[in-house]
C-alpha cells in the first residue's frame, strides 16, 4: 500500500442504507435485514493528490454486505463525477480505491469483489437538515436528520465502525433510497441514514 504521497479531502457525505434505525452494523452487530444494501455520497469542498486539486467533485460508492459487515466479503462501485479530468479521476479512484491509505484504505479492505467504476454525472444537495444525490438512471437518495431529544441533530461519535471518523454522524432518516446497477435493485425508504462534514488523509 502507498501511503507516501500526501493528499487530504474535506466536505459533506451522507449514507443511508437497509437498516432500521439506528444500524447495528456501526456496533460490530448484525444487519437488520441479514445483510447490508449501503449508498454512500461525498461532495469535495477542498481536496487534492499529487497536485492535482479535487475541489467541487462529487463521489458515490454503491457497497453490498452478504453478512455481518465485520466479515467482510462486501462488493461495491465506485462512481466518479463526470466533470473530473482524467487525471482527477485517477487521483479519486486511487483514494477511494484505497491505494493512498488513510480511512478509505481500511473501508475498502472489506472489498473482496468490485462490479466497476464509473465516471458518470452526480448531483449532490445539502441544505439544513436535508441531503439529496442523484446519480441519473441509476441512483437515487434523500434523507433528513432526527432531533434529539433536547432539540437540535442527534448525532453518534466514535462507534467501532463508520464511514467517517473525524466527525460525530447526524443519525437521519432515508425519504427516498433507489439504486439500480450492476443487477442490483434496492428501493425503500424510512431506514438508516447518517450525514456529517468529512476529512480524509494519509
Amino acid at each position: 500500500m502507498n501511503t507516501s504521497t500526501p493528499w487530504n479531502l474535506q466536505g459533506n457525505y451522507f449514507e443511508a442504507c437497509n437498516c432500521e434505525n439506528a444500524c447495528p452494523c456501526v456496533w460490530l452487530q448484525p444487519p437488520s435485514e441479514g445483510n447490508c444494501k449501503l449508498l454512500v455520497a461525498w461532495h469535495i469542498d477542498k481536496g487534492h493528490l499529487n497536485g492535482e486539486s479535487l475541489d467541487n467533485l462529487n463521489v458515490a460508492l454503491a457497497c453490498f454486505s452478504p453478512g455481518h459487515m465485520k466479515d467482510g466479503n462486501w462488493r461495491a462501485a465506485l462512481y466518479v463525477d463526470e466533470r473530473a479530468s482524467d487525471a482527477q479521476f485517477d487521483a479519486i479512484t486511487q483514494i477511494f480505491s484505497g491505494k493512498q491509505g488513510g480511512h478509505p484504505a481500511l473501508l475498502m479492505s472489506f472489498v473482496t469483489d468490485v462490479w466497476g467504476i464509473k465516471k458518470t454525472r452526480i448531483d449532490y444537495q445539502a441544505e439544513g437538515n436535508k441531503r439529496e444525490m442523484t446519480i441519473p438512471g441509476i441512483a437515487n437518495m434523500a434523507v433528513e436528520s432526527i432531533q434529539g431529544i433536547k432539540g437540535g441533530q442527534a448525532t453518534i461519535e466514535n462507534p467501532p465502525l463508520c464511514v467517517v471518523t473525524s466527525h460525530p454522524s447526524v443519525v437521519a432518516k432515508s425519504i427516498q433510497y433507489e439504486y439500480n446497477d450492476y443487477d442490483n435493485a434496492w428501493k425503500f425508504s424510512d431506514r438508516n441514514s447518517y450525514f456529517s462534514e468529512f476529512t480524509y488523509q494519509p
